[in-house]
């Protein structure tokens, strides 16, 4: 897990003077973010962010932070909303930048950072957060994806409880087996609303497909990715070893039910174990399969945060962003909540950390996961598109040719509309 350099303006510092920062009388930042436990209980992520800005404004008298937590319900559209009425936070934590960064609402993170905190990024999440090679996204929490499989349903069903499926065949085998053995659920295939577009790309990466190509072109509508919605109507679905209706079915309904015992198999992320392990359910976790044998890559997830030039706030957010990527702050929150650190010292933290020992297999991918087009301007409307269409195509009379290519036109559109 190498650190990154940040090209581009890296030889400037966040320490400079600047209108409304330290030194120009007390400033009030506004952090909007988002809420990883449950609003209310004492694993709301308030209280983290409450008496993480207690401990910076002692050190920084002059800055003090106003917190505002939202669910994740709710924190897309309030922060819109606040953008579009021409008063942002000064510092937000969501799950994407790149609309406001392509309209020059955003600070590079070269105008907020020194250098030694730029480089404490991983490379791959540091590049994820680049809008035309420019860094405007702070990774803020990470995740991979592994493969779950329930241990006594796989007995039950005959099949080695120690060996996970590695290719699709494999998982085909397995989810027959599951059926005859009158598990409900042999196969968990979540292509609802919720994370469709999630779903999807952990199978494409298993046939050599993506969303996107090395230099960015979308190719939903590959030949690699028409193969894999057809493999998974034709042996998955049309079977009936997934549950009735995937396009309507979205991940937590299926995380509930794997925790309950009722799901054979299903690609998951570090909450699913969290989840599993307070039901004491007797689990494992492999590769996610592909067409030929185990995948090559995962699928990886970050969230992000940013920083608002409307108030011209530069040099206290930066000393704020700062403070939040310390090891030990940062380390905090991911490990609080079961997530992967963004950063090679909070990274190396978790591997020496023998309670945290359930994620190394996360943390072991993070490094070389495929994450989503997120510094893609009409990716965000492109996934919403996704989400709400692409589970047609692995319906049991699904067209995977013609959904994915419906998909593709529009994600070519959104492209061209997109600010350039």
């Amino acid at each position: 897990m190498a650190a990154t350099g940040v090209a581009g303006a890296a030889g400037m510092t966040a320490l400079s003077g600047c209108a409304g920062g330290p030194g120009s009388g007390e400033v009030t930042l506004k952090l909007v973010a988002a809420d990883y436990g449950n609003p209310g209980a004492d694993n709301s992520s308030k209280i983290y962010w409450r008496e993480l800005a207690d401990r910076f404004t002692k050190k920084n008298p002059d800055i003090r932070i106003d917190v505002t937590v939202h669910s994740w319900n709710d924190i897309g559209k309030k922060l819109t909303d606040m953008v579009d009425s021409g008063n942002p936070p000064d510092i937000a934590q969501v799950d994407s930048y790149a609309d406001w960064a392509a309209e020059g609402k955003l600070y590079k993170v070269s105008e907020l950072l020194p250098i030694p905190a730029q480089a404490d990024f991983l490379v791959s999440l540091a590049e994820a957060g680049e809008v035309r090679r420019v860094q405007y996204g702070l990774p803020f929490v990470a995740s991979t994806r592994v493969l779950f499989y329930n241990k006594d349903l796989f007995k039950k069903a005959g099949l080695d409880p120690d060996k996970p499926p590695e290719s699709w065949q494999e998982i085909k085998s397995a989810a027959r087996a599951l059926k005859a053995a009158g598990v409900k659920i042999p196969y968990g295939l979540p292509l609802g609303p919720e994370e469709a577009q999630g779903e999807s790309l952990m199978w494409m990466l298993g046939n050599g497909g993506a969303y996107v190509d090395s230099v960015g072109n979308y190719t939903i509508n590959s030949p690699e990715n028409i193969e894999t919605f057809q493999w998974l109507r034709d042996n998955l679905v049309g079977p009936g070893y997934t549950e009735p209706g995937p396009q309507r079915v979205n991940r937590q309904q299926l995380f509930e039910a794997f925790t309950k015992g009722e799901v054979g198999i299903l690609n998951g992320h570090p909450t699913l174990m969290q989840q599993a392990d307070k039901k004491h359910l007797s689990y494992g976790t492999g590769k996610l399969p592909g067409s030929k044998g185990p995948a090559e890559g995962t699928l990886g997830v970050a969230d992000w945060m940013m920083a608002f030039r409307k108030h011209g706030h530069r040099e206290a957010c930066g000393k704020f962003l700062e403070f939040v990527f310390q090891e030990k702050n940062h380390y905090a929150f991911t490990s609080q909540y079961g997530l992967l650190p963004v950063t090679t010292s909070a990274s190396r933290r978790m591997r020496k950390d023998e309670d945290q020992k359930k994620l190394w297999p996360f943390l072991d991918q993070l490094a070389g996961a495929e994450f989503y087009p997120v510094g893609k301007v009409s990716w965000a409307d492109t996934s919403a598109v996704i989400k709400k269409t692409v589970g047609k195509a692995a319906m049991k009379d699904g067209d995977p040719k013609g959904v994915l290519t419906s998909l593709q036109r529009k994600a070519e559109a959104e492209e061209k509309a997109a600010p350039s």
